[in-house]
């Protein structure tokens, strides 16, 4: 292991999740009166422009091709439908609040491995699967007034787990810029048939917002894309976590917001549980690798 590049990795993951929450941040400060729809329109739009050019210079035209459209298609689908969820929940609820849920997707993921990829998961994963689930409970605090939004998110979390299962297979073949371009050109398709229904007059003051949530969308994707080139997952994957704090300053600084204890409490068992799944997984994997 090339411990240089893993520390690259390790930091061009810690960017991409402060890109990610910027995209978020900036997403709230939109507003409600906005539709998710045409926001994520706009930003799937600008990200796709965006990634162009950088991946023909990557390998050119053939990068484009692929042999698995109908796999692109459903990641886009499910992938987009996850981002609407998203947008709507960080609109209704604290920016650090709803990143926590989102930290859940290693969970989830370990989860439909088991039934949709038929993977094996040892007693200790499954005691990491059920804390993390634990983690999600006391985070939304069912005992006080759990709102629609809260369960938007922990939905759109679902989602996105569902899509990085599609991704493991699509990495198999794809190039990573493909696998990220198809999704922002899938999603622009997709929700550009739904804008005559949702489109509103964008002020020019506001104009700045939604060009910012595109670009820091697309900065968030290749920055994730060369974190993943440079180390293993498992060695960078969990600097994603440093999402909830970028998350917590942004709420604070922003809008004077802290966090709840059951926000924290929920936050740390979440990232343990997460954590503990990516080491597991890569040990798993070794292991594999030594065998064969």
């Amino acid at each position: 292991m090339d411990i240089g590049n893993s520390k690259t990795g390790m930091l061009l993951m810690t960017a991409a999740a402060a890109s990610f929450t910027l995209m978020n941040v900036l997403v709230k400060l939109i507003g409600p009166e906005f539709h998710a729809i045409q926001i994520s329109f706009i930003r799937n739009l600008i990200a796709a422009f965006v990634l162009l050019p950088l991946l023909l210079y990557s390998g050119g035209v053939k990068v484009l091709k692929t042999q698995r459209f109908g796999t692109h298609f459903w990641r886009g689908f499910l992938g987009v439908t996850g981002n609407i969820l998203y947008f709507f929940s960080f609109q209704m609820l604290s920016v650090g609040y709803v990143s926590v849920i989102s930290q859940a997707v290693p969970v989830f993921v370990a989860v439909m491995a088991v039934f949709f990829l038929n993977e094996r998961v040892g007693h200790r994963r499954w005691l990491a699967i059920i804390i993390g689930f634990i983690g999600v409970i006391i985070a939304i605090n069912p005992s006080g007034t759990i709102e629609i939004a809260s369960l938007i998110a922990v939905l759109a979390t679902v989602l996105w787990a569902a899509t990085i299962l599609l991704v493991r297979s699509l990495a198999i073949t794809d190039n990573p810029f493909t696998i990220a371009f198809y999704f922002m050109v899938i999603g622009t398709i997709l929700t550009g048939i739904l804008q005559p229904w949702y489109w509103q007059e964008i002020p020019i003051n506001r104009l700045w917002l939604f060009i910012g949530v595109g670009l820091a969308g697309a900065s968030g994707q290749l920055l994730m894309s060369y974190a993943l080139k440079f180390a293993e997952a498992s060695i960078v994957s969990p600097f994603n976590y440093t999402a909830i704090l970028w998350a917590i300053i942004f709420d604070a600084i922003i809008w004077g917001f802290l966090p709840t204890w059951t926000t924290i409490v929920g936050a740390t068992i979440i990232t343990s549980a997460g954590i503990y799944i990516f080491h597991r997984e890569a040990i798993i994997k070794g292991k594999e690798k030594h065998i064969a």
